[in-house]
């Protein structure tokens, strides 16, 4: 299969090389676009107003492009002018870091998914629920599997799937579950702290409670230990309440 990878994560990051190496030794047709640098929790974004540089990289087996941008920029580098690549697949991940939930309105992983999926690419997002996954071989293993149950060219279009392995080795997960993101939102605040300087920052923290979880939903089943599976869809359009207000606004026409 030709595939496209990328990452919110960076270019060196273990997901993406993990993926690499198992997919490559799989026999399928590569090609990486990922940020040059870490570029979580920035969404859609696209660079508008500064130049995008692109670097070949070159380590081992492994071999890629490196962006100067987001996500987005690499998925339309990738798949627009500058390398007009037509993949059967694109894979971002995998992401440290679990994407549920309102996650995937600010992952960069996600929306490298999405983007594809916008202009026709089947996409798969994958992510795993660790801020500092050092070996994850057996999830890239489990992934190389997973794309072949599906028959992706059948999916409706601009469609996502949202895969997150829980925090457990691979043999240990409970299985693969479909179902629903959450709709439990993050408590925020924001942690005060001192530079060695004597000058005050700020550092964002938040969790979502866990009595506002719903069951049978992504954060929640990823938490009892099961691999999560969330079909995407990105019509924001909430047709329910465009009929309830029709009447309403039918009297200002």
């Amino acid at each position: 299969m030709n595939i496209l990878l990328t990452n919110d994560d960076g270019i060196w990051a273990p997901g993406l090389r993990a993926l690499y190496q198992i997919l490559f030794s799989a026999g399928h047709q590569l090609t990486v676009v990922a940020p040059l640098t870490e570029q979580s929790a920035v969404g859609h974004a696209v660079t508008l107003s500064s130049p995008l540089r692109i670097k070949k990289v070159n380590d081992g087996p492994f071999q890629g492009f490196g962006v100067s941008g987001s996500p987005v920029d690499c998925v339309k580098i990738a798949l627009g002018t500058v390398y007009n690549l037509q993949p059967q697949l694109l894979i971002s991940g995998i992401n440290n870091g679990a994407n549920v939930g309102v996650d995937i309105l600010y992952s960069g992983t996600v929306a490298a998914a999405t983007e594809a999926a916008l202009v026709g690419i089947p996409a798969l997002a994958v992510s795993v629920d660790h801020f500092n996954p050092e070996d994850l071989s057996p999830q890239a293993e489990y992934v190389r599997d997973f794309i072949h149950t599906i028959d992706w060219a059948s999916l409706p279009p601009r469609r996502v799937l949202n895969m997150n392995f829980p925090d457990l080795p691979v043999p240990e997960c409970k299985g693969l579950r479909l179902c629903p993101q959450t709709q439990a939102v993050y408590e925020d605040w924001y942690d005060e702290r001192t530079d060695p300087r004597g000058r005050r920052y700020y550092w964002l923290c938040g969790e979502i409670l866990p009595q506002n979880l719903e069951p049978d939903t992504d954060r929640t089943l990823l938490t009892q230990g099961f691999i999560t599976l969330t079909p995407l869809t990105f019509d924001f359009t909430d047709h329910k309440l465009m009929h309830q207000l029709d009447a309403s606004v039918a009297g200002g026409r």
